[in-house]
């Protein structure tokens, strides 16, 4: 069985880590949580991180984790939302398996992060959701050149038959730019670099 990781990104709140820990499950591999893990090592929230130390320092120990996590095998990985603006990590990460970015609408994202406890810092604004869409657009050249898996309106199951269908197609060695669309989980590639 291919051991290659599996490597989810996307905006905070498309669900990473819920599908990812469902995936892991499913596939009998071991489940990273990257800002869990960097909550780990240095005994402090990401939200303190950031307040004390800067987002600048919290991109370092993204990287440094990468770089460790990129030598593993059975892994899937759920990254924090801003990890693959920084090209090295997205290198190291694309050695060791396959990226997907997930994706949900904006105003769905907020409904999302809002039901969650912890502090998000990039969203402690007036106007969160002029906040999302900025931060969106900021990020969208590094989220497109994923594969791209819509998570709003799908379950688990769902989702993880998509991701497992994305793999199987990607795993075929083209370098395709894949989306996986629709409520019939329908995979459509094209050769990377055609409009």
């Amino acid at each position: 069985m291919n051991k290659s990781n599996i490597i989810l990104t996307g905006f905070m709140g498309t669900g990473k880590t819920t599908l990812g820990r469902h995936l892991a499950k499913v596939l009998g591999y071991d489940f990273v949580d990257t800002d869990e893990q960097i909550e780990a090592q240095t005994g402090q929230s990401v939200a303190d991180i950031f307040a004390h130390e800067g987002e600048a320092a919290f991109r370092q120990l993204e990287t440094r984790l990468v770089e460790r996590l990129a030598a593993e095998h059975g892994l899937v990985i759920a990254t924090g939302g801003g990890l693959v603006l920084n090209p090295v990590n997205v290198v190291l990460l694309e050695k060791s398996g396959l990226i997907v970015c997930l994706t949900a609408p904006p105003e769905e994202l907020l409904a999302r992060v809002s039901r969650q406890q912890h502090i998000r810092p990039l969203l402690q604004q007036t106007d969160p959701l002029a906040k999302i869409n900025a931060l969106l657009a900021q990020r969208a050249p590094a989220y497109a050149q994923f594969p791209q898996l819509e998570t709003s309106g799908q379950n688990l199951n769902q989702l993880t038959q998509r991701l497992l269908d994305l793999r199987k197609t990607r795993s075929l060695g083209n370098s395709s730019v894949c989306r996986v669309r629709g409520s019939h989980g329908t995979v459509s590639c094209r050769p990377d670099g055609d409009s």
